[in-house]
């Protein structure tokens, strides 16, 4: 341990709402907003933050569509001091790993001390696009409108679900396969919001309705109960995807996260207890269709860079941006040994996943790294690994100590 070490002192985030769900009215400002309350709540810290990093992407649902500063918007509605830099970065769904990223490198060079990273998405406030007018116009007839989130990917590009579910199948991973891990990740997920596990990292929402009782928003949306194989089986394949299926994806999902970081001096100083070290982080990009294999590459730059095995971490979670995505990379990382690559899928997402919990893209990096903080932590420390692949196969990755 050193003084300058870059530590977790407090890490939370919102339920997840399912499209068109519990927190589809909410601005992502004010959305953004709760988390960064909570998590300088949650330690009584009231001074001064160096910097922010907010991971965003879909930006099209705030107010100001041309050029939101919505890391700035967010700390002020936030009630931050209007003094304090920011940053909003869109790296798709890696942003909010590469928020805290960044927020480590700032703190490693002594740009800064104490650094909030992380991120928001809302799916649900996602208007749609009418294009060609400005200079066009329409005098008569109708007016063609673009739905953004149909179908999810780049329009130069197959969707990225075509992408990942032919990759699963280059390295022999079935459309059954990716079915069974879907049900697991709902399995899992069930077992530890019974266990009360969630309660750690979520914030528990009180919601007005409008002829209603206020609703109690404390679980996260996406979870399927009754999940079975045979209704994962009964669903067709989407955008053209030879595997990939809306039960063995994740929702379009609206939520926000946050992560207070700072030198390990200064937690000592505040006494704030830390929570966990980050170790390394990596950012890493392959060719574009290589979606699903790209955590697999950020793991294994992340453990080279921190001169540590994939032995060493009690704990891994890859992303389930697809259940493709989370299969190919953990068999890439056993470089196929069956018996390796069951090791490596026990001990990943052992709280079940992003096809459970939800995946509001630009928050979800934050999310991975303090669910696996907060599991580490019940079980008495050690290592742990979390990944994540992002828009055009960009990968990050990042090592957490949890003493």
């Amino acid at each position: 341990m050193h003084e300058r070490d870059v530590v977790i002192v407090s890490a939370c985030r919102t339920p997840f709402g399912k499209y068109g769900g519990s927190l589809k009215d909410f601005d992502p400002v004010k959305l953004g907003a709760i988390t960064m309350k909570e998590v300088l709540g949650r330690v009584d810290y009231k001074d001064e933050v160096d910097e922010i990093y907010w991971g965003v992407g879909d930006t099209a649902s705030f107010k100001d569509v041309y050029t939101p500063v919505i890391a700035r918007q967010t700390l002020l509605e936030a009630g931050l001091a209007p003094e304090t830099p920011s940053c909003s970065l869109d790296k798709a769904c890696v942003s909010a790993m590469s928020a805290v990223q960044l927020g480590q490198r700032a703190i490693a060079s002594n740009e800064a001390e104490i650094v909030i990273a992380g991120g928001v998405t809302t799916f649900s406030q996602m208007p749609l696009v009418v294009r060609g007018l400005r200079f066009k116009g329409n005098r008569l007839g109708p007016v063609p409108m673009e739905d953004p989130l149909f179908e999810i990917g780049y329009k130069d590009y197959n969707p990225v679900a075509v992408d990942a579910g032919e990759v699963a199948l280059e390295h022999g991973i079935s459309r059954e396969e990716q079915d069974e891990w879907a049900l697991r990740s709902h399995e899992l997920y069930g077992k530890c919001y019974q266990q009360g596990k969630m309660n750690e990292e979520m914030i528990n929402m009180t919601i007005p309705q409008k002829k209603k009782e206020p609703l109690e928003f404390k679980k996260d949306e996406q979870y399927r109960e009754n999940m079975s194989m045979e209704k994962l089986s009964k669903l067709p394949t989407i955008y053209g995807s030879p595997t990939c299926t809306a039960g063995n994806s994740p929702g379009l999902n609206d939520g926000a996260t946050a992560m207070l970081l700072m030198t390990r001096k200064k937690a000592e100083e505040l006494s704030l207890e830390v929570l966990g070290t980050l170790v390394s982080t990596v950012s890493i990009a392959k060719k574009p269709r290589l979606l699903a294999e790209t955590p697999a590459k950020a793991i294994e730059t992340a453990l080279k860079k921190s001169s540590l095995v994939l032995e060493d971490m009690n704990l891994i979670e890859i992303n389930e941006a697809f259940a493709a995505v989370t299969l190919v990379s953990s068999k890439m990382l056993a470089d196929g040994d069956t018996n390796k690559t069951t090791s490596i899928r026990e001990r990943t997402n052992v709280n079940g996943g992003a096809i459970a919990i939800g995946h509001p893209n630009t928050a979800s990096g934050a999310r991975i790294i303090m669910t696996m903080l907060y599991e580490l932590r019940r079980r008495g420390g050690g290592y742990g690994i979390a990944a994540i692949c992002g828009g055009l196969a960009q990968g990050d990755a990042a090592i957490i100590k949890v003493e």
